[in-house]
C-alpha cells in the first residue's frame, strides 16, 4: 500500500500544487483536497498518512494570518483533526500552513490539547520578505521531517513570521523538549542572532520552525517546497549544486516515517 498524503487547498491557499508535486517526488500519492469537501465527509482523513497545510494567503489573512481557516478547522474538523494525530499520523505546515497551525493549537501541541502558546507576527522590518534564507537543524529534536539533516538552504515568503512564544515558560518548554527544529542561521551554520536579513523577521531565537514533542507535526516559515530541483536555486546557473533540492530531503523523510510505521 502506499503513502497518502492530503494536500489541503481552497480559500487562497496557493502553494498546494508545488507541496503536492514535493510529495510525489518523495515517493507518495498526493492528493489535493479542498477544505470544503473534508468539512462535508470528514471520514477522508482516515484513508491519509500525512497532512500537509501549504503556504497561500487562506481566506485573505483577514484578522490575522492563518486565523479564520485555524478557526474553520477547529470548530469543523476538531474532533477529526485529533483523532488524525492520536493514530500517530503526520503533519506539516508551511508558511501560511505553520500560522494556522499555532493558532489552532495544533503546535506545540505540549499536552495533547489545541491550545494556542506561540504565535506569528508582523516582520519586524514591517514589510514582505522575499528572500533565501539558511536554516540551521536542531539534531536532539526529535523531529520526523528533518532526520538526518543539518542545514537546509529555501526561500521565504511572508509579512507575518515573527515567532513569539507566550511568555519566557514556553520558550524554555520548547527548548528543554527539543521542539525547536530550525533556527536562522548564516551560511555556516551560526547563530543569526537577530540580525537582518539572516533573520528575515525578528523571530524570537531565531526561531524557523517548531514541532510537537512527538516529532510528528512540524511548522515551518521557510518553503521547503520551493526547492525541489537545483533549477530553483536563484544560482543555479552559476553554482555547482545538488540535482536535489535541500527541500525535497523534508519530504522524503516523513514519507520513509510513514511507509515504515503507518503503512
Amino acid at each position: 500500500m502506499a503513502v497518502r498524503a492530503l494536500v489541503l487547498t481552497g480559500f487562497g491557499i496557493n502553494c498546494d500544487h508545488e507541496t503536492a508535486d514535493a510529495f510525489t517526488r518523495a515517493g507518495a500519492v498526493a492528493e489535493r483536497v479542498h477544505l470544503n469537501h473534508l468539512v462535508a465527509a470528514p471520514e477522508r482523513f482516515e484513508a491519509f498518512h500525512i497532512l500537509a497545510i501549504p503556504g497561500g494567503f487562506s481566506f485573505g489573512d483577514d484578522v490575522a494570518s492563518g486565523r479564520i481557516l485555524a478557526n474553520r478547522l477547529r470548530y469543523k474538523l476538531g474532533g477529526p483533526l485529533q483523532a488524525f494525530i492520536a493514530s500517530g499520523k503526520l503533519a506539516i505546515g508551511i508558511c501560511n500552513g505553520f500560522q494556522v497551525m499555532v493558532k489552532l493549537g495544533m503546535l506545540p501541541y505540549f499536552d495533547g490539547a489545541f491550545s494556542q502558546e506561540v504565535t506569528l507576527a508582523g516582520n519586524d522590518s514591517n514589510r514582505y520578505e522575499d528572500r533565501w534564507v539558511h536554516l540551521a537543524v536542531n539534531a536532539a529534536s526529535p523531529c520526523v521531517w528533518t532526520r538526518g539533516l543539518e542545514a537546509i538552504e529555501t526561500p521565504v515568503r511572508h509579512g507575518e513570521g515573527k515567532f513569539i512564544p507566550r511568555d519566557a515558560a514556553t520558550l524554555a518548554r520548547l527548548e528543554a523538549q527539543g521542539q525547536v527544529v530550525v533556527r536562522y542561521a548564516t551560511a555556516d551554520r551560526a547563530p543569526a542572532g537577530g540580525v537582518y536579513p539572516i533573520n528575515p523577521n525578528g523571530a524570537i531565537g531565531d526561531i524557523a520552525g517548531i514541532c510537537d514533542p512527538s516529532g510528528r507535526l512540524f511548522g515551518l516559515m521557510p518553503h521547503p517546497e520551493a526547492y525541489l530541483d537545483r533549477t530553483n536555486h536563484p544560482q543555479w546557473t552559476r553554482k555547482a549544486l545538488p540535482a536535489e533540492g535541500s527541500g525535497l530531503r523534508l519530504f522524503r523523510n516523513a514519507v520513509a516515517y510513514a511507509r515504515e510505521r503507518l503503512v
